[in-house]
């Protein structure tokens, strides 16, 4: 028997508006969870032994109770009893995933590859979540934000385009942009900001493959955060602000011959002006 759309939720006892709430909780609900997964393996990871209802209370999910969160958890395999693998992934399954195209590349200028990642921060009882966005080249920190979500508007969106405003507004088309797979990498939103400028996404399968910002998390919340007094949000954001500064402007980096990365990219636009013909067309690529 056919029916109009107004006359099939009357029979089954639900309004119009009812039922496109409950799909866009249900939306929201599987964004949030796809937004998680990478901070549930990095908190697995530093946190062997914390049970899943311990991660429930120190996120605090927005759209799901108890219940639905260690069932989450069961399905990802982040329960204590079961064994993890050896390397902690992105579980991808159904989404996204783009190439990694750094296998056998290696960058040899700064504006060639852009890394990021998503690293946590815990104050007390409450988490927070910084955002890296590196230039492989020169280990310069471009991007970072500081957030109590892990919305892409809040964690990849604006890192990124603190990088872009760092670059000038004026980068090359075609810079390699590397993550691992996570939600925030591949949403809309974020897919529109690389598009419009021209990147060429990349992700990762396995944690080692993005070591480059994944040590720069160490180093900040190891060398530096964890030797500070930090007992609010807005501290935190600061302290990021100060160690960013800290680490482009006198950290000393090993595969830079021991300068900074803001030392070392000065001394190559120095060195790319030298070798500069007198009309400003480069002779040689650095």
């Amino acid at each position: 028997m056919n029916c109009s759309l107004n006359e099939f939720y009357k029979a089954v006892g639900v309004t119009k508006q009812g039922t496109h709430k409950m799909l866009n909780n249900y939306i929201k609900q599987l964004e949030e969870i796809t937004l998680l997964k990478p901070l549930l393996y990095d908190i697995r990871k530093d946190h062997p032994t914390l049970s899943c209802r311990a991660m429930y209370h120190l996120i605090n999910p927005e759209t799901m109770g108890r219940d639905k969160f260690e069932e989450i958890c069961k399905q990802l395999g982040l329960k204590i009893e079961m064994s993890r693998s050896k390397h902690i992934t992105t579980d991808s399954r159904g989404v996204i995933r783009f190439d990694n195209l750094l296998v056998g590349f290696k960058p040899n200028d700064i504006n060639q590859v852009f890394s990021s990642d998503i690293t946590y921060y815990q104050i007390g009882e409450s988490f927070y979540y910084i955002t890296f966005v590196i230039d492989c080249f020169s280990r310069r920190v471009l991007g970072h934000s500081v957030s109590k979500r892990l919305s892409t508007e809040q964690t990849t969106i604006p890192a990124l385009k603190m990088a872009i405003k760092n670059r000038g507004n004026m980068l090359p088309r075609g810079v390699i942009f590397h993550s691992d797979g996570g939600g925030q990498y591949y949403s809309k939103t974020f897919l529109s900001l690389t598009q419009e400028y021209g990147f060429k996404n990349s992700m990762c399968e396995f944690s080692y493959e993005n070591g480059m910002v994944e040590r720069l998390n160490g180093v900040v919340k190891n060398n530096y955060l964890k030797h500070r007094k930090i007992e609010s949000f807005c501290q935190l954001m600061k302290e990021v602000d100060r160690t960013v500064e800290l680490y482009n402007n006198e950290r000393p980096h090993k595969a830079l011959n021991y300068i900074p990365p803001k030392t070392f990219e000065k001394k190559l636009l120095n060195l790319s002006t030298n070798n500069a013909d007198d009309d400003g067309v480069m002779r040689c690529k650095i």
